[in-house]
């Protein structure tokens, strides 16, 4: 009688593992799929020049031109596994391009069945007619056609970049004698165009978030002047480019943005912060930062919260 029982009772149990192993492998979670791919195009913008984001972990992502560059994907990559994600980076970029540039060298090589792409145009909408978006524009919606006839879920996104130091406080600047708040806002408008003709719902705004920066006291406003104490200098040595700081502002507006997850939950011991060399203070002012210019997009769900994986 014993063992009958025993036998039953194993018997009951194994079936039970069974049918649970096999229903839990058709349960969803609120994180990506595994191995969602995803596609930069950009330049020097997106691969961090001046920067030591320029060559992080870039191991951690596939550089189609392979020219070795790690960049804001990476640090994308770094945010993405902190978070729980399984994405496959990859970035085609080209220095000084406009997206025309991506679209009649490179086309072999970005337009495929992406899940994700985040695209970033020239630092000024245009190299020959600053602030002219018409190039820009016409080539993102062609883009993004093409993107869409290989995979008609593919999910795009525009990044608007930052006001350029050296076009706002030189003479020989485009957007001399106007302000930082005043370039980062008509280059905005101009990514809106792009986003409209191109029918792409979201522009990540990184050059607002620069801005908020700016305001709120962490960084500061004019590199030509000396940096104040206590305050970072979101540009490089060229009063051009991004620092450390700069960029890492960027991926977290994409990581946000890609993934609907609070910036601000990868914590004060973030990995690629600490790599980077951030104190811990800044680390959290800059993911307040991002945090607070992401929850103040309108038409926008909450952004979600998590527990970061860490090192």
């Amino acid at each position: 009688m014993v063992k009958r029982f025993l036998l039953v009772f194993i018997v009951t149990a194994t079936l039970y593992i069974i049918v649970a192993a096999v229903s839990s492998q058709g349960k969803s979670t609120d994180k990506a799929p595994v191995s969602q791919s995803i596609l930069f195009i950009g330049n020097s913008f997106t691969f961090a020049q001046g920067s030591p984001v320029m060559n992080y972990h870039t191991q951690s992502v596939t550089d189609l031109n392979n020219t070795n560059l790690g960049g804001v994907p990476a640090l994308f990559k770094t945010f993405t596994k902190e978070a729980g994600f399984d994405f496959v980076v990859n970035l085609e970029t080209s220095p000084g391009s406009n997206l025309d540039f991506h679209l009649k060298e490179r086309a072999d090589k970005i337009i495929k069945p992406w899940n994700y792409v985040v695209m970033q145009g020239f630092s000024t909408l245009d190299k020959e007619n600053p602030g002219d978006p018409t190039v820009m524009a016409e080539s993102a919606a062609e883009i993004a056609k093409q993107l869409r006839s290989k995979n008609p879920k593919v999910d795009i996104h525009l990044t608007s970049t930052w006001a350029r130091a050296d076009q706002v406080y030189l003479k020989t600047g485009f957007w001399r004698r106007q302000s930082v708040e005043k370039m980062t806002n008509d280059i905005r408008r101009g990514y809106n165009v792009a986003a409209q003709k191109a029918s792409i719902k979201d522009v990540i705004p990184v050059g607002q978030a620069w801005n908020r920066a700016i305001k709120s006291g962490i960084a500061d406003a004019n590199p030509f002047d000396g940096i104040e104490a206590g305050k970072i200098n979101l540009w490089t040595y060229d009063n051009y480019h991004g620092s450390a700081y700069g960029y890492y502002i960027e991926a977290l507006m994409v990581f946000a943005s890609i993934t609907g997850d609070d910036p601000a939950c990868l914590g004060k011991n973030e990995t690629a912060a600490k790599e980077l060399g951030f104190t811990t203070e800044q680390t959290v002012a800059l993911q307040k930062i991002a945090h607070d210019e992401l929850v103040a997009r309108s038409g926008y769900p909450p952004l979600k919260t998590f527990v970061a994986i860490l090192k």
